[in-house]
């Protein structure tokens, strides 16, 4: 079999032609331990084209499943072995090849016990696995051998095959169609499996863990799962026969102990040459493994090697550590860590100090925590997001097509499921704090309920979940900050050395221009000015500047405002300490800032000296069908050109402050909402009055670059003619794929599950950028704005500039930079590395020098 066609079963060798593509990861790593000389078992690969026969029927030729029959000796396993281990796939299948015969030569050789546990545990699995019976009827682990015999005949009125050659046909056969099953292929495509994605099985040799002498099975590791710090980690149970099964001969640790004894201690030899192997297959495997193994009798068989589960911080520590030492490069280190993975590293923890109000505890499945408003649905969680409001997904458990849910949560809670259930499995993916099994809490989904002993959550309600802990908490609580360690520091820093394109962050205050300088942003590509204005102190002076009849009157009003914005401003240069700071001017329309309540208007009336119906008036006036494509932005910066001037002005003198006490301040001045010329040259020319006189009143210089934000079809078309009036354009992408698809965000969620389930859209085009059609304006803006002024910085802002599956177009659209949400960027940083590797990478695969 050693030198078969990769498309026919072959036993695995070290010349055998065995790749991951056709027969499967388990199937190549089995053949890495074997040239390396490693005891592993005989073990023959099926390739996924004959598992795709054996699905459909066309089972393998009888002469092969002797041979695989046949050169056992004895019992055999079949284990999967997808092209990705995190594809996952059906359960492992032990002891196939015994029955009765077999029975009574076990006994003779490991005793009555030991041999009734073997079939007692393949008779079990096959009924669950492989004939599909009543698991109820198979899972009670005190049934004799005789009672599980009786039932398997009760149930199928045909006694338990005896020839060991059916046995693996229909073992094989159930497996292949498990692979094809619905539930199995939403499940992998979940974790970004094609839908016909291949599988592979394994059929290998059983070394017994069972018999005489210091005999079992185990795992060892040599990493922290949860930390990715150096130890010895695993189990070995004596008399036990692969992972779980078989009569527990007493557990063991691994490494000497003073709480009991060891396997280093009972088995020196044993336990040598295991951390031999472990080191070995670290730097052969170029990964950190978890070994299975057997000891039959003192001596040691290698079952499989898998790739260490890890979390998100092990994962950065482990890659980091290896890169460090040579063993993979920089390049590879990166390639390892999933970027959304390092969300996980940046969420806060409750404060142990703390109070508490416990409502209910659960498994911790993913760690972190986070703080939202109950969402019972998918659909209710997406809509929370697009109202900018933090939401935890509540759900009895989380299905496949809960994830767009998950996408848009905070953290998710379920009231069933195990660690390695949907919601658990999912969350850790995404990085999101999650709980599972919170057996204390009913949810009803209809009622939209949730119930925890006598105490009723209803929707919307405000929850607190800990998945470091496990525990659910009413209300909000007291959190510390995230704690960032040297290896996630060393990550990014490789991550800046390798990506082909800058990341800034969206900062409105000083706290989020604080946390983006800790991520590593290099400037601030957003600050959004109007958000400091519903600021108590500042709100009256507002209100005070709308219901102002003349210019003269605003701008009192205005200079009101000017010392406020001014020191803002100046805060955030000093943080920013020389990196650019892009300040939008004034964007939403004015009624955001006035009541639309009677007793709000009556409260305004008093605190103005107006009378009540001068303030209705107002604000009926300012009242319009569809404001977001009213009187905003640079719409009301021309009819109201004082706002802009005081913010100019605000911008300037801030910058001559900071500027004298750091770094040069360069300050980038965007205008929101263009869709022409002119509106760029009427505000260019107020705003560089504002620059002369403030020039001229504080006697110094300040350089400073005009942009406009492109968020209107109209303006990514003509970008060429904005060009001649700005020094940079940032693609506004929120606001573009609104007017692109003339969709509201805000609403979108009422059908959006049902677009993308009937294949209109692909995905949320909020979430996901959509490269067709609003990545096609981008291409053009960006094409035309260049080729009318070479040289111009063209970038990206927005929630679509953080997110890893966008940024692989922002690199090919050539930006200069995006602009993400503070903690967005490490993942942009991370992301753009990805990227840029792989770009380069195809570039030298195709011969083409990087461009």
């Amino acid at each position: 079999m050693s030198h078969s066609p990769p498309d026919e079963i072959a036993e695995i060798t070290p010349s055998a032609p065995i790749s991951v593509a056709a027969h499967g990861w388990r199937a190549k790593c089995l053949q890495r331990l074997i040239r390396m000389a490693l005891p592993v078992p005989r073990s023959v690969a099926i390739p996924a084209a004959a598992v795709r026969l054996i699905a459909a029927g066309r089972m393998p030729p009888d002469a092969d499943l002797a041979r695989l029959i046949g050169g056992a000796g004895g019992l055999i396993g079949v284990r999967p072995s997808p092209v990705d281990p995190e594809w996952g796939g059906p359960g492992t299948v032990l002891n196939i090849g015994i029955n009765e015969a077999s029975h009574r030569k076990l006994a003779m050789t490991l005793g009555t016990d030991a041999a009734d546990a073997l079939y007692r545990r393949f008779v079990q699995s096959y009924a669950i696995h492989v004939a599909r019976l009543d698991p109820d009827m198979f899972s009670d682990p005190s049934a004799s051998l005789a009672d599980v015999l009786d039932a398997y005949r009760s149930e199928t009125d045909e006694p338990f095959p005896q020839e060991p050659a059916r046995q693996l046909a229909e073992v094989l056969r159930s497996m292949a169609r498990a692979w094809d099953g619905p539930t199995a292929r939403l499940l992998r495509q979940a974790k970004g499996a094609p839908a016909d994605a291949p599988l592979g099985l394994i059929v290998q040799n059983m070394a017994l863990a069972l018999g005489p002498g210091v005999t079992g099975s185990g795992t060892i590791q040599f990493v922290d799962a949860v930390t990715g710090a150096p130890g010895i980690t695993g189990r070995f149970r004596g008399q036990t026969q692969g992972r779980t099964g078989g009569r527990d001969g007493g557990s063991m640790y691994l490494t000497r102990d003073a709480r009991g004894t060891s396997l280093e201690d009972a088995a020196p030899e044993v336990f040598a040459d295991l951390v031999r192997f472990g080191i070995a297959a670290r730097e052969r495997l170029r990964e950190e493994m978890q070994i299975e193994f057997v000891v039959t009798d003192g001596c040691l068989s290698i079952i499989d090697a898998v790739r260490v589960q890890r979390s998100a911080r092990a994962a950065v520590r482990i890659a980091v550590a290896l890169g460090s030492e040579g063993i993979i490069s920089r390049a590879q280190a990166l390639m390892r860590v999933q970027p959304r993975a390092l969300a996980e590293l940046l969420h806060h923890q409750i404060d142990p100090h703390a109070p508490r109000d416990l409502v209910a505890r659960g498994m911790a499945a993913s760690p972190g925590a986070a703080t939202g408003r109950i969402a019972f649905s998918a659909a209710a969680a997406q809509a929370a997001a697009a109202r900018g409001e933090a939401a935890v997904l509540v759900r009895r458990e989380t299905l496949p097509e809960d994830i767009r849910g998950m996408h848009a949560s905070v953290g998710v809670l379920t009231e069933r499921g195990g660690m390695s259930s949907h919601a658990a499995v999912i969350a850790r993916g995404l990085g999101l704090p999650c709980i599972v099994g919170a057996s204390a809490v009913q949810i009803d989904a209809r009622a939209r309920i949730m119930r925890a002993g006598e105490r009723v959550f209803a929707e919307g309600d405000e929850i607190t979940i800990d998945g470091t802990s496990g525990e659910v908490l009413a209300g909000s609580a007291e959190m510390l900050e995230p704690a960032l360690d040297d290896s996630f520091t060393q990550l990014l820093e490789w991550a800046d050395a390798a990506r082909a394109m800058g990341v800034r962050a969206n900062a409105d205050t000083p706290e989020d221009a604080r946390t983006a300088r800790m991520f590593g942003a290099q400037g601030i590509g957003l600050c959004r000015t109007e958000h400091m204005f519903f600021d108590a102190a500042r709100l009256p002076a507002m209100r005070e500047m709308i219901f102002a009849r003349r210019p003269e009157d605003r701008r009192l009003a205005l200079d009101r405002l000017l010392p406020m914005q001014r020191a803002d401003f100046t805060t955030l240069f000093r943080i920013m300490d020389g990196y650019p700071v892009t300040i939008r001017l004034f964007d939403p329309p004015l009624h955001e800032f006035l009541p639309h309540d009677r007793e709000g208007m009556r409260e305004l009336a008093e605190s103005l000296d107006l009378p009540l119906s001068d303030v209705v008036r107002r604000v009926e006036a300012l009242t319009e069908y569809n404001p977001m494509l009213g009187m905003r932005g640079v719409r009301l910066g021309i009819t109201v050109p004082e706002i802009y001037d005081m913010q100019a002005r605000a911008i300037f003198e801030a910058a001559v402050e900071a500027g004298r006490q750091g770094e040069g301040v360069v300050p980038e001045i965007m205008i929101p909402l263009v869709s022409a010329m002119r509106e760029v040259e009427l505000v260019r020319h107020r705003i560089e009055s504002v620059a002369a006189a403030v020039r001229a009143e504080r006697r110094a210089g300040f350089t400073y670059r005009l942009g406009v934000m492109v968020e209107t079809p109209r303006a990514a078309l003509r970008a060429g003619d904005i060009a001649e009036h700005a020094s940079f354009l940032s693609f506004g992408t929120n606001d573009l794929t609104q007017m692109t698809y003339g969709l509201s965000r805000d609403d979108a969620a009422r059908f959006m599950n049902s677009y993308i389930a009937q294949r209109v859209f692909d995905e949320d085009p909020f979430h996901i950028l959509d490269q067709d059609g609003v990545g096609e304006l981008v291409m053009i803006g960006a094409a035309r704005a260049r080729e009318r002024r070479p040289g111009i910085t063209v970038a990206m802002c927005g929630e679509h500039a953080g997110n890893a599956e966008s940024l692989s177009f922002c690199l090919r659209a050539g930006l200069d930079y995006v602009s993400c949400s503070p903690f967005r960027v490490p993942v942009a940083r991370l992301a753009l590395a990805q990227e840029t590797i792989a770009r380069d990478m195809a570039d030298s695969a195709a011969g083409m020098p990087r461009g």
